[in-house]
């Protein structure tokens, strides 16, 4: 039975320590629950961050480098590790994985594109992989700028015609400016909503929520359910798949499927 394909972005913040070395016991929470959805009738992609922590881990750095020399550095030496975790965790699940990256300029290439449609919908329709797609930070620098993927978990949302894109973060969800208590449903990415996503130094903070208020403008606009939610939760996945209350769900324009 298939119920459609679910991307889950998830996030530096999720994936790193406070000292901006990887989290590998996150990856191992996220890929059990990958795997359980898998197993409910959901073709799942996973995008993720993590290269530049998996690099500072590996060199052993008291701290994440401030310089983009130095980031994309880590982010070479990191990458493969940061996918042999993902292909440790999935396999001893009895899942197969793949590793795509991309860049954002990929996608103003009508043939690049189309390539990279084909390959992931070979990997999810002919093999019952879970693609692990992160931003190829060796030569972009927009990624390891702000830290995030968010925008690029859009574009391959609307690219794979996934119903549902799910931004894993280290904040519950979009929180009103006025009572700062958090909205759990968006209708319409008006001015007012996208105002709320201004930079906080109180508790609420919200950092990268302006990143992820226009990916999920992206995937509306395309019929596409949007959920950002705190990856921390226990079981974030399976509690959304559940209908749980959680996170900030934002609705598609054009009627679609909602988990």
């Amino acid at each position: 039975m298939n119920k459609g394909i679910i991307v889950v972005k998830v996030g530096t913040a999720i994936l790193s320590e406070a000292s901006g070395k990887l989290d590998g016991s996150q990856i191992e929470s996220l890929t059990g629950q990958v795997c359980k959805l898998l197993k409910l009738g959901y073709k799942v992609v996973v995008v993720t961050s993590g290269a530049v922590g998996a690099g500072v881990e590996a060199l052993r750095l008291s701290h994440r480098p401030k310089q983009i020399t130095k980031l994309q550095a880590c982010a070479a030496i990191g990458q493969g590790r940061l996918m042999r975790h993902y292909e440790q965790s999935f396999s001893r699940r009895g899942v197969h994985t793949a590793q795509i990256l991309l860049t954002q300029e990929d996608f103003s290439s009508r043939k690049r594109i189309v390539n990279a449609k084909s390959t992931i919908a070979s990997l999810l329709d002919e093999y019952n992989v879970v693609p692990v797609i992160n931003e190829n930070d060796t030569i972009a620098t927009e990624e390891i700028k702000f830290g995030d993927n968010d925008r690029l978990s859009a574009l391959v949302a609307g690219l794979i015609d996934a119903h549902t894109l799910i931004l894993l973060t280290d904040v519950d969800g979009l929180y009103s400016t006025k009572d700062k208590k958090l909205i759990s449903q968006v209708t319409n990415i008006s001015r007012d909503i996208e105002k709320m996503a201004k930079p906080s130094k109180g508790k609420f903070g919200i950092g990268g929520m302006v990143s992820k208020l226009k990916a999920a403008k992206i995937v509306v606009q395309a019929g596409i359910t949007c959920i950002i939610a705190n990856g921390r939760v226990k079981d974030v996945l399976l509690k959304i798949e559940k209908k749980r209350a959680i996170g900030t769900t934002f609705l598609p324009k054009a009627k679609g499927a909602i988990l």
